[in-house]
């Protein structure tokens, strides 16, 4: 890595300040890039533009099973440090399911999470979620939209397995038309809206804490754009 690289790579680390809401819409970017803001780890993800917009995109039409992204190991150090190599080996397990970190928030614990989508295309799943309580073991949870199967899930991915905490159904979310997906936490209390509707509900074990992003599904290309952190007080 080079000097001015790893220089940038610093700056993009540094936490917002508690209760500061950041909002990345993607528009300083460049385009066939990975986004600076949200890097992809697992799949292929890109800037790309939808007329003068400029979004942040997961492409599953090239997705291969155990696809990470390029300069993982890189990444995977200037996330969480002496524990990169433990991530790595978690990272391979949920290869199947791309996503991308959210740079700014290294432990978002309370508050809200949204993000504006549009399912382009995808033949298996065309999955658009927030990525949250993401460990350094690789651990994690996600809030899904489909407009292929139009339900709202809450899944938990640990231990290399993935299982769905609370499955609602009837969350109509149209293939080529934008979409608000939001989760808002409290404690161990989340709530998973869709354009503004709250359909989800549910308690968690333990509180949520750990870094954030975008998640998606094997053949998934959706857009995304506007993902904003808003932590609590």
């Amino acid at each position: 890595m080079t000097v001015a690289a790893a220089a940038g790579l610093v700056a993009l680390l540094l936490p917002a300040s508690a209760g500061q809401r950041s909002i990345v819409n993607f528009s300083d970017e460049e385009v066939g890039a990975d986004s600076k803001a949200m890097p992809g780890v697992v799949g292929i993800w890109r800037i790309e533009t939808e007329g003068d917009n400029k979004v942040l995109a997961v492409d599953g039409r090239q997705w291969k099973e155990g696809q990470t992204s390029a300069g993982l190991a890189d990444k995977a150090r200037a996330l969480y440090g002496e524990r990169y190599a433990e991530f790595l080996d978690r990272v391979q397990a949920y290869a199947y399911f791309p996503y991308a970190v959210f740079e700014r928030t290294p432990d978002f614990r309370d508050g809200e999470i949204s993000v504006r989508f549009e399912g382009i295309s995808g033949r298996i799943d065309q999955g658009a979620g927030i990525l949250f309580n993401l460990k350094p073991n690789g651990d994690y949870l996600t809030i899904r939209a489909n407009p292929l199967e139009n339900n709202l899930v809450l899944w938990r991915f640990e231990k290399g397995k993935r299982s769905s905490v609370t499955w609602v159904k009837n969350t109509p979310t149209s293939t080529h038309e934008w979409h608000d997906l939001k989760v808002r936490i409290a404690g161990t209390k989340v709530e998973g809206y869709v354009d503004g509707k709250l359909y989800l509900q549910d308690t968690l074990p333990e509180p949520v804490t750990g870094r954030v992003g975008l998640w998606s599904k094997a053949d998934s290309h959706v857009y995304f754009d506007d993902f904003t952190v808003t932590p609590a007080g």
